[in-house]
């Protein structure tokens, strides 16, 4: 095979490659006005609407961390009621009340949200694939300041944790935070 021959098979591969890398993510992103980093912030439950169980609280532990990176260090969990079962979604009443607990806490944001998908697809390479909505609420009006949400998949060597973070981290990314 002559050298020449290669050069557009491997354009050919590079152009299939970027295309099927730019289908593997989706987000859309509402911003409001600059939010304060030196604001009081309480994470509110993650409500859990795929079939994993404990998937909300996973999305839960992974944004502490990636607010703390954004600058967000006065950041506080609101308490979580007891499950009935492993699979039992936040109640509206459970979201109320951690929203109460926040208003008492002195908090200023609330960051919010769901788990729509998180699971591994099936087939030879179980392609974990995650969906997240997430969004920031003024405590004391309820007003949403700021939303965002995607979906992501990945490879078959990759972990939903670790998809999830990427995506949680490139949503996180756009919140308008400022001194």
């Amino acid at each position: 095979m002559r050298i020449h021959h290669l050069r557009p098979l491997a354009q050919l591969a590079l152009l299939v490659g970027v295309i099927l890398l730019s289908g593997c993510a989706v987000t859309d992103v509402h911003r409001s006005e600059p939010l304060s980093r030196q604001a009081q912030w309480a994470l509110l439950p993650i409500a859990n609407h795929s079939e994993t169980p404990l998937a909300g609280q996973k999305a839960e532990a992974s944004l502490t961390t990636l607010l703390h990176q954004q600058g967000i260090s006065s950041l506080t969990q609101a308490p979580r009621p007891p499950q009935q079962n492993l699979l039992a979604l936040p109640s509206e009443q459970d979201y109320q009340a951690a929203l109460s607990w926040a208003q008492q806490q002195g908090a200023r944001y609330g960051v919010t949200g769901s788990v729509d998908e998180w699971h591994y697809k099936t087939g030879l390479d179980g392609e974990p694939a995650i969906g997240i909505s997430l969004r920031v609420v003024d405590v004391n009006t309820g007003d949403i300041l700021w939303s965002a949400s995607g979906a992501r998949s990945g490879w078959g060597f990759s972990t939903t944790s670790g998809v999830a973070q990427k995506l949680m981290a490139d949503l996180v990314d756009t919140l308008p935070v400022q001194q």
